[in-house]
């Protein structure tokens, strides 16, 4: 266990040892290769990469470097990463066979490795990390110690003022000032409603019980959605930090975090963190010398989209099927086990230490009006710069998929981003320039959601978009309303005759009545916000439902049953090469003539329009 006193002591002498990370001005001759170690990099053998280097340094017994492992540094779609500190060089695409030639090259010899460097959207070799276009918008507030700091070592958590937010509540505030300071900050819940969180933490104060409980929400369901999962991953302290806080602030004693159990490295993280916590005293009993008790235990959830409804979380941790409650009463009065519980997504609480340290008035300066500070998003789907992102509420779509996200691969056109998931709705390019914040989104039919940006190009049908968002609705659907068990059935249904070219007009008022009677009467937030993704392609894209429809076409031939591929002959130039490729010999033609498509054997597998060099398969 250690004092107040002695965990001063690490911080201050840790990060004089770490100054390098976070300053490339340095002045030492120690480096420190940093490794990204989140799932996408973990995945491409970012650990071989890490057991090499280190391999190789103590072949060639060099004393002054250091390989750490660190969480997500954002760029996913560049990884494996790897970046040496303090220059701030950025290594890309890294493997197993490359670590040998960074250590003879960079180390030894004090030259930067050039073929494994970065390049940035515009094609121009990047040695910076901070140089890439993909930074240079962002500010890190939830995500600062990602790519930062060894999350499976404690230490390196208080070197970077880790615990001082939880020392200075318990110490020197009253649960009354630290809520105010919440409220305050303006910091809506990150999970997808905004609710905020500094009346939600006030509400579950507010009722007396002698038991009361803290709960995370790390059960991250949407498809395409990585962000809490990175967090806990690269930084698991930070969320243990806020739940005690949460505990002293409310007037509870214990937490527990619900994740999915397909977050085995999150999941491993956070077993380490809560061991080292309990060791240094920081959670239990009596923590900094205080009354206060508080710990944490890990709660494993199978998957289940629901359970990322605050109601049917609890009912699982409790250890019953995960179905959503009836409300009112909520969870801040009746939460787990009929007890005053307070919940938060980890996205949340991962802000929670640097609002107590830095004040109110510093985080409310982020962002629009009605929402404060930064949002964390998994940028997805068609775009470049793939990867975790974190920007000030009010930034604007454009800014994040072209700025950021470096715009479309291969020079298609920007069709629509859906946010929120399934419970999201669709923005179309005619709203490129909307503000991101809660009531911009939901202005123009779509919603925050907990921060999956999937980004879509031309080729894309919404139809079919519409169908596999609802595939996925229904197959989560917990079955406990008729509305959602069933009304979202016959919603796919329709799609899929509207896919299958056997669908008519009449089928797309049905869809709309449907949609508004299921949101109208489902019980919980899964089945109420399921039509989303169905009411705003019918929005901003109702013509394609019509071609679907009346036409029985499907003009990004996505849906099989609707395509035809054809060939423009005005552009066509003979050159063979759809006909070379065609898996099925559907082209049909002799040498430098025009050719043709035989529709009776063709498949409409696309691979004609990929190898037209003049566009003209269509």
């Amino acid at each position: 266990m250690k004092t107040i006193e002695e965990l001063h002591k690490i911080r201050k002498d840790k990060r004089e040892e770490l100054d390098l990370r976070v300053n490339t001005k340095s002045d030492t001759r120690e480096k420190h290769i940093l490794v990204c170690h989140g799932t996408g990099c973990t995945s491409s053998k970012s650990p071989e990469i890490l057991k090499r280097f280190r391999e190789i340094l103590k072949e060639k017994d060099i004393k002054n470097v250091r390989v750490i492992k660190t969480g997500c540094f954002g760029l996913c779609a560049k990884g494996p990463i790897v970046i040496i500190r303090p220059e701030d060089t950025f290594y890309a695409m890294v493997t197993p066979d490359d670590c040998e030639e960074i250590i003879q090259t960079h180390i030894i010899e004090g030259n930067k490795v050039e073929r494994l460097l970065c390049k940035d959207i515009d094609g121009n070799v990047v040695d910076r990390l901070d140089d890439l276009a993909f930074y240079k918008k962002q500010k890190r507030i939830a995500l600062k110690n990602c790519g930062v700091i060894n999350p499976e070592e404690i230490d390196e958590y208080i070197a970077f003022d880790g615990y001082l937010a939880l020392e200075k509540v318990l110490t020197e505030m009253k649960p009354d000032e630290v809520i105010n300071i919440i409220k305050e900050s303006g910091i809506r819940g990150r999970g997808g409603a905004g609710f905020p969180t500094g009346k939600k933490w006030e509400l579950t104060k507010a009722y007396e019980d002698k038991q009361k409980y803290v709960v995370c929400n790390a059960d991250e369901g949407d498809p395409g959605a990585f962000m809490d999962r990175s967090i806990l991953e690269g930084d698991p302290h930070s969320v243990l930090e806020a739940m005690a806080i949460a505990g002293y602030t409310i007037g509870a004693n214990k937490g527990f975090i619900y994740v999915r159990a397909e977050y085995p490295i999150a999941v491993q993280r956070l077993k380490i963190a809560i061991s080292q916590a309990r060791d240094y005293g920081i959670l239990g009993k009596n923590i900094f010398g205080t009354d206060f008790s508080f710990d944490i235990e890990i709660r494993l959830g199978a998957g289940a989209f629901v359970c990322g409804e605050e109601t049917a979380l609890l009912e699982s941790i409790e250890g019953k099927r995960g179905q959503p409650r009836l409300k009112p009463p909520y969870p801040a009065e009746h939460g787990l086990w009929g007890k005053p519980t307070l919940i938060n997504n980890v996205e949340t609480y991962a802000n929670i230490a640097q609002i107590i340290l830095k004040g109110s008035k510093w985080y409310s300066s982020i962002g629009t009006e009605n929402s404060k500070g930064t949002k964390v998003f998994a940028l997805g789907g068609n775009v470049n710069n793939i990867g975790l992102v974190e920007v000030p509420m009010g930034t604007t779509l454009r800014e994040i998929v072209y700025d950021i996200g470096g715009g479309i691969p291969n020079g298609r056109d920007f069709k629509a981003a859906q946010t929120g998931g399934p419970s999201g709705g669709c923005i179309p390019k005619e709203h490129l320039d909307t503000p991101i914040d809660y009531e911009s989104l939901k202005e123009i039919g779509s919603m925050m959601g907990s921060g999956g940006l999937i980004v879509m190009d031309d080729t894309k049908c919404m139809v079919s978009l519409a169908k596999f968002y609802l595939e996925f609705t229904v197959s989560e659907s917990c079955g406990k309303c008729t509305p959602c068990r069933i009304g979202t059935k016959r919603m796919l249904e329709i799609l899929e005759k509207l896919c299958n070219g056997e669908g008519s007009e009449s089928d797309i008022y049905k869809l709309e009545k449907l949609a508004t009677n299921i949101q109208k009467s489902s019980i919980c937030g899964l089945g109420q916000s399921a039509p989303n993704p169905v009411i705003s392609t019918l929005k901003y894209f109702r013509d394609e439902f019509k071609e679907h429809a009346i036409d029985k076409e499907c003009k990004t031939l996505e849906c099989k049953a609707l395509s035809k591929i054809t060939i423009d002959e005005e552009k066509c130039k003979g050159c063979g090469l759809c006909q070379k490729h065609c898996p099925v010999n559907a082209i049909e033609g002799e040498a430098r003539e025009k050719r043709t498509i035989n529709q009776e054997k063709c498949i409409k597998c696309g691979t004609c329009l990929a190898n037209c060099p003049f566009h003209a398969i269509g």
